[in-house]
Order: C-alpha cells, then sequence, then structure tokens
C-alpha cells in the first residue's frame, strides 16, 4: 500500500466530488432506496429499518448524504460524517433544498470523536465500508453502538476483487489475485481509472473479525447486476456481475 490511505482517499474524494453531485441530486429524490453500483431495488435488501421514528442513526463515510437523507425520511435523528468537504458540502446543500436537519460532520470514519454509546444504528453503503480499515472503523462503530444495537454496511464482494486485473482494468472471468491474506488494493497509480485506496477481506477474515469485536451476524447477502442490466460500472461490466456477486452486505448486532 502507498503512502496514508486517509490523506490519499481524502483528496481523491475532494477533487472527484463534482462529478458526484448530478449523481446525489437523483438519489435525494427517490421515494424507494436503491443500493449499490447496480441500483439494486431495495426490495427484499432491507438495509434501512422500515420506521426509524426516535431511532439514533449514524453514517460512517456518508458522501454526499443521500442515505443519511433516507433514514432521516424514516424518522431517525441522523449523524452523518465524511472525510471529504467537498462531498458534505454537496449534501448540506441537498440537505438545506430537503428541509432536512440532518447533523453532517467533517471527519475520519476510523476515528469519530463522538461518544460512545450514542447509536441505535449505523450504517455505510462504499463509505468506511470500504475506504478504511476494516479493524479501525468497526471497532469504532462497535463503541458507537449502544447494546442492541445493528450495523448495516454494504461493498465490493472479495471475487469482484480478485477478478479484477492489476492494472485497474474491468473485471474478468479469470483470477488475477491471491485469495489468501487479502486486504485489499492501492488503485492510486493504476493505468485504468486510478482512484484510492479500499479495503476487503476474505470471508473467513471478516467473520473472524467480527467475532473479535463481538458482532453477530444476523444476515449475510450478495448482490448482483439486475437482469436488464448493461455497459460497465466502477470498472465491472454487467456480463460478470450477472454471474458472479459484485457486492456484499453485512448485518451485525451488538449483543444487549
Amino acid at each position: 500500500m502507498t503512502g496514508d490511505h486517509v490523506s490519499i482517499n481524502k483528496d481523491i474524494w475532494n477533487t472527484d466530488a463534482p462529478n458526484w453531485a448530478k449523481f446525489a441530486h437523483r438519489q435525494w429524490t427517490l421515494d424507494t432506496p436503491e443500493w449499490g453500483t447496480w441500483n439494486n431495488s431495495d426490495d427484499g435488501i432491507n438495509m434501512l429499518p422500515a420506521t426509524m421514528t426516535d431511532v439514533d442513526a449514524i453514517e460512517l463515510g456518508c458522501g454526499t448524504g443521500y442515505v443519511a437523507y433516507w433514514m432521516y425520511r424514516r424518522g431517525a435523528r441522523v449523524t452523518a460524517i465524511d472525510i471529504s468537504a467537498e462531498q458534505l458540502a454537496t449534501a448540506r446543500k441537498l440537505a438545506t433544498q430537503h428541509s432536512a436537519d440532518i447533523t453532517f460532520i467533517e471527519g475520519n470514519a476510523e476515528a469519530t470523536g463522538l461518544p460512545d454509546a450514542a447509536f441505535d444504528f449505523a450504517i455505510s453503503e462504499y463509505g468506511a465500508s470500504i475506504w478504511c480499515k476494516p479493524e479501525t472503523w468497526l471497532r469504532e462503530a462497535w463503541r458507537l453502538l449502544r447494546p442492541g444495537g445493528r450495523l448495516v454496511f454494504l461493498g465490493n464482494h472479495p471475487l469482484s476483487l480478485i477478478c479484477s486485473p492489476l492494472n485497474g482494468a474491468p473485471a474478468e472471468r479469470v483470477l488475477h489475485r491471491p485469495y489468501k491474506d487479502m486486504w485489499g488494493a492501492d488503485w492510486t497509480e493504476v493505468e485504468f481509472e486510478p482512484t484510492g485506496v479500499c479495503f476487503n477481506l476474505t470471508m473467513a477474515g471478516w467473520m473472524d473479525l467480527f467475532a473479535q469485536i463481538g458482532f453477530v451476524v444476523t444476515r449475510y447477502q450478495e448482490l448482483y447486476a439486475p437482469n436488464d442490466a448493461t455497459g460497465t460500472r466502477d470498472e465491472v461490466p454487467a456480463d460478470w456481475a450477472k454471474d458472479y456477486p459484485v457486492e456484499q452486505v453485512w448485518h451485525l448486532a451488538k449483543p444487549g
């Protein structure tokens, strides 16, 4: 891994923020949440509780804040943190437009500085779930949650990483990386679509880490591209993502 992943990813997202503004506007106007790279329907995924009245919720790595807004619309008191000031500028602008009372904080989801046991529910969709070190941000999420609290996060499936060429080209039906000792990938200097430093683990690695921290797995999901999907998104071709899981969703609980 090259350099400090926190600084690298912060610079990447501040620079790239204008490219996400149009997508952010769309997401804030959705009546029903859509998840992940291929905008999978919330039907059957259910990453958010149906009602969140009187729930203290936090989004870890909120980007432009649309997930935070979906929680707010369901009745939650919402705090959302992100390391990118430019992404947060878009989030705050949209929150004003939608009259949403959400607390946005510029900061690192690996060390939020927020009080212990302050939240009932935590979520990350392509935020802390991939851009932060798992052993660090998951322990922070544990600290932030009250006993009985829940954490849900969506990120890249390990298979999508080991099928991705080392030069950043779109995923193929070939294994390009070792699965053993997987930690993630440094995309800063690849030939195609360079970005930042992302993290992932083997399935056993995730399970071992949850057990070490104390989280209980209540549900696990693998997401594919919809049958009508076409093209390539985030360096994953639709035809690949229809046959192999591009994303995973972990539903965790902190015992009461």
